[in-house]
C-alpha cells in the first residue's frame, strides 16, 4: 500500500470514534513473523520505555498469575517479532486498557460486537479466527504487525500509536496504563 493511501486511511481511522470499529491490521496474513524478524534480547532501557513522558493520571491494577503470564507472553512475542521494549510497552498498555491483560472470550451483551482476547480484536475485522486471536502470542504478533505499519509509531505518544492500530471509541484511554506497562516491561524483559 503506498504511503499516501496509508496516511489517508490512518487519518480517517484516527478520526473514527464510533464504538465497535476495531479495524484489523493492514495486509494482515497469519500474524507470524517474517524471516528477518529475529528474536530480540537486549536490556530494557528505562529512557526508551517512556520517551514522551506520561500523559495524564496513571492507573494501576494488581495482577494475578494469569495476567502475569500474559505479560510474559506479550514480551516474548515482541522479541519474536524483532521489536524493542517500547513496542512491548505499547502492547501491554493496550492490553491493559482492552482486557486488563485477561484473555477474554465472548462476553455476550457485555462484549463489543465480536471482540476477543487480550487486545479485543475482532474476527469480523480481519484479525484472525476466534482461536487465533485468543492465543496470546498470535494476538500480540497481529497487534505488532499493525503497529509496524504505522509510519513513525516510535515517535508518537503511546496513546496515539495504540489508537492508530486499535481504532477505539476511547482513544485517550491507553495513556493511563503507560507507567504500569513500562514497569512490567522493565521487570520481565530479561525474564
Amino acid at each position: 500500500m503506498n504511503t499516501m493511501l496509508r496516511k489517508s486511511i490512518l487519518g480517517i481511522a484516527g478520526l473514527t470514534v464510533a464504538g465497535g470499529l476495531a479495524a484489523g491490521p493492514l495486509n494482515h496474513q497469519d500474524g507470524a513473523p517474517t524471516a528477518r524478524e529475529a528474536a530480540v534480547t537486549v536490556q530494557a532501557d528505562p529512557a526508551a520505555l517512556v520517551p514522551h513522558g506520561m500523559q495524564g493520571a496513571q492507573s494501576r491494577i494488581d495482577l494475578n498469575d494469569e495476567q502475569t503470564a500474559n505479560v510474559k507472553a506479550i514480551v516474548a512475542a515482541t522479541k519474536k517479532a524483532g521489536m524493542d521494549e517500547r513496542a512491548a510497552v505499547v502492547s501491554i498498555a493496550t492490553s491493559l486498557q482492552e482486557s486488563k491483560l485477561e484473555n477474554l472470550g465472548h462476553l455476550g451483551d457485555r462484549n463489543d460486537h465480536d471482540s476477543l482476547g487480550l487486545f479485543q480484536q475482532r474476527p469480523s475485522s480481519g484479525w484472525g479466527t476466534p482461536e487465533q486471536i485468543t492465543d496470546p502470542e498470535y494476538s500480540t504478533l497481529a497487534f505488532l504487525k499493525g503497529l509496524k505499519q504505522v509510519d513513525g509509531w516510535q515517535d508518537m505518544p503511546l496513546t496515539q500509536a495504540a489508537q492508530t492500530v486499535q481504532v477505539s471509541a476511547y482513544p485517550d484511554a491507553y495513556a493511563q496504563w503507560e507507567q504500569q506497562a513500562a514497569d512490567l516491561v522493565a521487570q520481565h524483559w530479561n525474564g
